[in-house]
């Protein structure tokens, strides 16, 4: 585990008078997972609020639900897992849309945490900022659908801009890992064809991770049950694709 740095600096934070630290951003808190971060112990923050409505989202209540934790509180968390945990998971929801996003991320690695990011590629800006700064080391990008359905499926017209965020994490060289929620009311074995062939394109040469839809708990919209694809659908001297 990486040495916990500038803690000293992170406690002088703790000012329950400074507006930053008493806005509620964060829907809630996961203290420990050994699945979201790739080899390392890490936590995982649930930002409120997304800016797509896609029908097959598992989390409606992070979604349309309001922040229920201070800044303040997830530092004084962060505090005690410190030494503890190797990193802190940005999820949501959508957590780049959040204003204070930038300060966040750079006072939890102040505290000497890794820290991943996991976003639907609508904010390449914000995702720049953070790149430029240096202030992440792992990004899970979705990629909703092809160029035809990315609107359909997401509810929001930013294909162009997960382009745009593709090639700012090539250009980078960060870590990071491309996937996709696969419906078969919403994609068919082409349309992932075709998304793995727009990544290679970009040069992305990383598994291509499709997770399957599962029925086992409340959506976005009522969705029927999906017909899974795997292995056998594909050939297996293609690109790696791994489902989940």
């Amino acid at each position: 585990m990486e040495k916990k740095a500038n803690i000293d600096n992170a406690l002088t934070l703790q000012n329950p008078t400074s507006e930053f630290l008493l806005k509620k951003a964060i829907h809630s808190i996961t203290p420990f997972t050994l699945l979201d971060y790739p080899e390392k112990t890490a936590c995982i923050l649930w930002f409120s609020g997304c800016n797509m409505k896609c029908g097959y989202c598992y989390n409606p209540e992070i979604v349309f639900g309001k922040g229920q934790l201070s800044f303040s509180e997830l530092f004084s968390f962060l505090q005690k897992r410190t030494g503890l945990i190797d990193a802190v998971v940005f999820s949501g929801g959508e957590c780049l849309l959040h204003k204070d996003i930038i300060e966040v991320v750079r006072r939890v690695k102040q505290m000497g945490f890794l820290v991943k990011i996991d976003t639907n590629g609508s904010k390449p800006l914000v995702l720049e900022k953070l790149l430029n700064e240096q202030l992440i080391d792992y990004v899970a990008m979705d990629f909703k659908g092809t160029k035809e359905k990315f609107q359909h499926i997401a509810k929001l017209d930013s294909y162009e801009r997960f382009m745009n965020c593709l090639l700012q994490l090539k250009k980078d060289g960060i870590l990071f890992e491309i996937r996709t929620t696969f419906h078969s009311n919403l994609l068919n074995k082409d349309d992932i064809l075709e998304m793995k062939e727009v990544l290679e394109n970009e040069g992305y040469s990383n598994p291509f991770y499709v997770q399957n839809f599962r029925k086992y708990q409340n959506t976005i919209e009522p969705l029927p049950d999906s017909f899974p694809l795997n292995e056998v659908h594909f050939s297996p001297n293609m690109t790696e694709i791994i489902f989940r």
